[in-house]
């Protein structure tokens, strides 16, 4: 009797394990933050260039910092390929 329990046990616990589902990567980070000044000063780290975020508080004040979460993924190098003799 405590042989098929095992069993089943087992079973379900790979199952478990490889049909689990994978975290999810949905946050993109980007490489400019502005922090705005003012009355209601908050921070707002969504800008691809300096220009975009110097842009956004020319109008309305601030200044523009590089986002400290940013981090550039390292490039693969290229293999080469051996030549075809």
């Amino acid at each position: 009797m405590l042989k098929p329990i095992a069993a089943t046990l087992a079973a379900a616990s790979l199952i478990a394990a490889f049909t689990a589902p994978s975290p999810v990567r949905a946050e993109i980070r980007y490489p400019w933050c502005a922090q705005y000044s003012g009355r209601n000063a908050s921070t707002n780290c969504g800008f691809v260039t300096i220009a975009q975020c110097r842009t956004t508080v020319s109008g309305v004040g601030g200044y523009c910092y590089e986002n400290p979460a940013y981090s550039v993924a390292p490039s693969q190098p290229k293999r080469r390929r051996a030549p075809r003799s």
